[in-house]
């Protein structure tokens, strides 16, 4: 018999993390397969690692890695992916905003010769000013990127051994699994659910946490804005030549004319935000390459009941 893999990152999810168990369950013991459930707690300060703890005492087929901090989602995926043994897996948050009803349906999918089955939400329940700022992005990081990005495909999705293992051979630390999923390709199928609306507990995304998360998307998979700087340096170049030609023809035909506060104020607000913003740009990439260079691991683990899987 096949072994699907759960791989549950949670972050002070304490409220959810017996409910998630056990609707877990009920959708997978019937199935023909042999399965794990493997809890990744991201550093809690609440009573997510009793509550994982707990089931772990009680059922063998509950799993966990205990961080030795809060690497971050990413991280804690990795963390999973590098000790599941099933082979295929679902990627699932421990809010209960990804329903597991949805499972079967993704196994289908795996089973069907499909190496990535992906879940893609609707926008049901988000404010109507987050659904344009979320259209938005989506448009400008596609028109940007080398990598397609699809709004409402998120981290919940089935992933064969294969796409496992080629996520997993990327080895970089800033990690941006929507780019991820995307750049390693495969068959992929998508199938769609209604948004879920969380029950307990709160949201960790905050609008500030969102941006930054955005910006990763935008530049960790290309060169395009450090090429969009390039040519916007060249355009103002250009244009700036055009203006000391059209002053200079203005001098030899009437004469000196003192500039205006108008004029300078413009240029200087122009070309001073223009310059900050491709200084900023090319610090996020000097950032990520300063961080590549120190090698350090992706995360740590504090404690956990399985080793990292040897596929030999």
């Amino acid at each position: 018999m096949k072994l699907i893999s759960i791989i549950v990152p949670a972050f002070n999810e304490e409220a959810n993390i017996a409910s998630m168990y056990k609707t877990l369950v009920q959708e997978l013991e019937p199935l023909p397969y042999l399965y794990e459930i493997m809890f990744i707690n991201d550093g809690s300060s609440d009573g997510t690692l009793d509550e994982i703890l707990k089931l772990a005492n009680e059922h063998e087929t509950v799993k966990y890695i205990s961080l030795s901090r809060n690497f971050g989602k990413e991280s804690a995926m990795f963390a999973g992916m590098k000790r599941i043994k099933g082979d295929a897996a679902i990627l699932m948050d421990s809010d209960m905003q990804h329903p597991p009803t949805l499972i079967c349906e993704m196994i289908q999918g795996y089973e069907d010769g499909f190496h990535q089955v992906v879940a893609k939400r609707s926008r049901k329940g988000d404010s109507k000013l987050r659904s344009a700022f979320s259209s938005l992005y989506y448009k400008i990081v596609n028109s940007v990127t080398d990598v397609s990005f699809e709004d409402g495909e998120g981290d919940f999705r089935l992933l064969s051994r294969k796409a496992i293992n080629s996520i997993l051979s990327l080895s970089e630390s800033n990690r941006f699994s929507k780019g991820i999923y995307s750049w390693i390709g495969l068959s992929k199928k998508t199938i769609s659910y209604e948004n879920v609306v969380r029950a307990e507990g709160d949201s960790k995304w905050s609008f500030a946490s969102l941006v930054n998360y955005g910006i990763d998307g935008i530049i960790s998979f290309n060169m395009k804005p450090l090429r969009i700087c390039f040519y916007t340096g060249f355009l103002v170049l250009f244009l700036s030549l055009l203006y000391i030609a059209f002053t200079f023809y203005q001098i030899m035909v009437r004469g000196v004319i003192a500039p205006g506060y108008f004029t300078t104020i413009t240029a200087i607000l122009l070309l001073g935000g223009i310059q900050l913003i491709s200084l900023g740009v090319i610090g996020e990439y000097v950032g990520r390459i300063y961080n590549e260079t120190k090698q350090r691991p992706h995360f740590l683990v504090d404690m956990s009941n399985v080793d990292e899987y040897d596929e030999s």
